[in-house]
């Protein structure tokens, strides 16, 4: 699967359109302050809300915070700034997909998540931290929730993936007092953990409802699975790529999942079903577990480390992938004609480069398949125009 170039009669563009930074800061005092300067604080991840009202980043030292901004008629406006948890670096952010309230968790590398929740004040909303999750011996590198909000997953410098089951209210069983409680610690990685991902199970692993897939500093992928309220490991994906793997992206309805690379590459895989396993293997008839594999590979889709990979939401109609890496570039791919689920095709749709510094993070806004946000380590938020 190779990046091919776009066809001629196919012009798609990808812009910057805001970009938003930190708000500046003073030195000395009076009506003209002596010095202004902003923060040089990078912007290590950012996320829209599932409603896309919100847009939260988040900020490693020496200003280590969570930013968030509101969606109004003129653009991105900062509504809060979260600070005074965390004594680190926060490196990952994470809405929770429920409607009761808003809810951000938030994964530092003082070893520990935080948790916000938006105030039901109508004239002063305000974040509040609700809980602070601790366990991790080290740094915590990714926080993610699963579909229905009712579990949460961390991975860190620890070699190890935490599963949370979450009470929030608007989850079944939750209430309005929030708990967290850990059901597993899932150990098998040699190295830091730097994402994890839900994607759906369809009955073919388990008994449960999701997987869950972690990769990082040891150049595998893990697909955990649950059965009967236990966790386990059904399929270690190794030999995709030759460096750490940075970032996971699930297809809307988990038929696939994109990996990105410190050697450059993307590479896509297949879920394949029990049945489709054994007739693929004919050695693995007993085999009770579905089973993921390299179909295709862009292998100098950044030629830089590529640190982030997105698939874009099913309502957004489109079905592109967008990735952001080392060499301050946002590409956007598509697929091709000829392409089929065995063999896939893709081609750069558009790429941008932005600023002169690493693009950290790059997410698909969960319903408008046009605007994307970007990390920077510049400490800017950029977001971005895709017109097809």
């Amino acid at each position: 699967m190779s990046a091919e170039k776009a066809t001629q009669d196919h012009n798609p563009s990808l812009s910057l359109t805001e970009s938003l930074f930190p708000p500046p800061k003073a030195f000395g005092s009076g009506a003209k302050p002596a010095l202004q300067y902003r923060s040089d604080s990078p912007c290590w991840d950012c996320v829209f809300s599932r409603n896309g009202k919100w847009l939260a980043a988040c900020f490693g030292a020496p200003e280590t915070c969570v930013r968030v901004w509101e969606q109004k008629d003129d653009g991105w406006q900062l509504h809060s700034t979260l600070e005074g948890i965390h004594t680190k670096t926060i490196r990952s952010i994470a809405f929770a997909p429920i409607s009761a309230n808003d809810v951000i968790a938030a994964a530092s590398f003082d070893g520990s998540v935080s948790i916000w929740e938006l105030t039901n004040d109508q004239q002063n909303k305000e974040w509040e931290c609700t809980t602070q999750l601790e366990g991790h011996e080290s740094e915590v590198k990714c926080v993610v929730w699963n579909s229905t909000g009712s579990l949460l997953a961390t991975s860190g410098r620890d070699k190890s993936v935490w599963v949370w089951e979450t009470f929030l209210d608007g989850t079944i069983g939750g209430s309005s007092d929030n708990d967290f409680e850990c059901i597993a610690v899932l150990s098998g990685h040699e190295g830091d953990v730097k994402c994890v991902r839900f994607a759906e199970s369809h009955g073919q692993w388990g008994d449960g409802d999701e997987v869950l897939l972690s990769a990082g500093y040891d150049d595998t992928i893990r697909v955990w699975a649950e059965d009967s309220g236990d966790w386990y490991c059904a399929l270690v994906i190794e030999g995709i790529h030759a460096d750490t793997i940075w970032s996971l992206a699930v297809a809307p309805g988990s038929g696939r999942m994109v990996s990105s690379s410190a050697d450059g590459s993307i590479a896509i895989m297949k879920n394949f079903t029990i049945l489709e396993r054994r007739e693929m293997f004919p050695d693995q008839s007993s085999c009770s577990n579905g089973f993921w594999k390299c179909v295709g590979k862009l292998g100098d889709a950044h030629s830089s480390t590529v640190y982030s990979v997105d698939y874009a939401p099913a309502r957004a109609g489109h079905g592109r992938i967008a990735s952001a890496g080392g060499d301050n570039r946002v590409q956007i791919y598509r697929e091709v004609m000829g392409s089929t689920s065995d063999a896939p095709l893709f081609t750069v749709d558009s790429s941008l480069q932005i600023g002169h510094g690493d693009i950290n993070c790059v997410r698909w806004h969960p319903s408008d398949g046009s605007i994307l946000c970007a990390a920077c380590d510049d400490g800017s938020v950029r977001i971005l125009k895709f017109l097809v």
